[in-house]
């Protein structure tokens, strides 16, 4: 891993563009599917050592005790104020207790302290609603979310897996109210999971939330574990393959073919299918970080090798058209054969000039700007 860190949305937060997932950690201990304690030690050492800052963790993962788990590594490593440590919150761990779960202000107020404790830690860099609830208004949270920041128990609030309307009226609240805005959106985003693409790109780099994308390797699906067959299905050997994965639907026409495009561009970079796709994922617009996991140090390793090329422009034209998704209203309306509709005289509308960049901070980039792929 490079060392280049960038601006996390409109903030002044560095991160490192690689975050590590520790949702795996200290989690094998029933024989599931998890990392040990030493092995978990393991990955977080080498990936501070390769200049990574960033990591991700959430009250759910493990029932607490990933957080147990992370929170002993930082203090033992006495790297505390080093750190960027994101946590997140929503789910129950109290079952029979309607208000232990979901993004109202009382369980917020209770998840954040018991984070704390189980972090051993005073603070919280980063702290995340994990998922819309369908229930708790936006208002709610924004206000909530600025208190705990006016206490001094989080530095910023950032929201996962929710409808963009819901990001966007939660962010405008805040800026209209003087509110510690959200300056983080985490969403799945890979070459197989490119939806965010229609709402979420243009509401982050439009607001200032930089993207932190989970699941860039597609829950392993692009890890190299799997690949195409003549018949133009896959196989492979891995999780996906077992009976509570097969739900996911993974192995399907699609699929077949991202993964055969990311075969032949791995094979001509000689790199790894998991760093090729990796790459993708880190350099669309608006990604601040991909958050990864592994649980074993051989994949560390190999992943934290993803930024230290660049993917030609004709080989990630392969992986776009591979992996393109179908227009959907309203935006199929919006190509630049419609945009003669807009104008008078016969005027046409051009694109920007190849020098114009949006703002750095509402951007997401880095601290030294670099070409936007996008």
């Amino acid at each position: 891993m490079n060392s280049e860190y960038y601006l996390l949305g409109k903030s002044g937060l560095r991160i490192s563009r690689i975050a590590l997932g520790t949702m795996t950690f200290g989690t094998d201990r029933d024989g599931g599917w998890g990392t040990s304690v030493a092995d978990s030690r393991a990955i977080f050492d080498r990936f501070i050592a390769a200049g990574g800052n960033f990591l991700d963790c959430a009250d759910y993962y493990g029932q607490g005790l990933c957080e147990e788990v992370l929170g002993r590594f930082i203090a033992d490593s006495g790297l505390r104020d080093r750190v960027v440590l994101a946590t997140k919150f929503n789910h129950n761990l109290s079952p029979g207790d309607p208000n232990a779960g979901g993004n109202g202000r009382k369980n917020i107020l209770r998840a954040v302290d018991q984070s704390l404790r189980r972090l051993g830690t005073d603070y919280i860099d980063l702290y995340l609603l994990h998922m819309w609830d369908c229930l708790t208004p936006p208002e709610e949270v924004a206000r909530t979310f600025d208190d705990l920041i006016r206490a001094g128990k989080i530095r910023y609030a950032g929201l996962s897996d929710v409808p963009a309307w819901y990001a966007a009226r939660v962010w405008s609240l805040s800026e209209a109210h003087g509110l510690g805005m959200p300056i983080n959106l985490q969403l799945p985003y890979s070459l197989v999971e490119r939806q965010l693409e229609h709402e979420y790109i243009g509401l982050a780099r439009t607001l200032g939330m930089g993207i932190t994308a989970w699941a860039p390797l597609a829950s392993g699906l692009l890890s190299g574990k799997y690949a195409h067959d003549a018949g133009g299905g896959m196989k492979g050997q891995g999780r996906l393959t077992n009976e509570s994965m097969a739900r996911l639907g993974m192995f399907n026409e699609r699929n077949a073919r991202i993964v055969a495009a990311l075969e032949s561009v791995a094979l001509a970079l000689n790199r790894s299918m998991a760093q090729v796709a990796l790459n993708w994922t880190a350099t669309q617009p608006a990604i601040a970080a991909i958050i990864i996991g592994a649980t074993k140090l051989s994949q560390i390793e190999d992943n934290l090798g993803a930024l230290s090329f660049t993917i030609p422009a004709e080989l990630r034209a392969r992986l776009d058209a591979a992996s393109a998704l179908e227009p959907v209203y309203p935006y199929k309306m919006f190509g630049s054969h419609y945009q003669g509709w807009l104008t008078t005289g016969g005027a046409t509308v051009g694109d920007k000039p190849s020098s114009y960049a949006p703002p750095l901070l509402i951007s997401g980039g880095p601290i030294e700007r670099h070409p936007d792929p996008g």
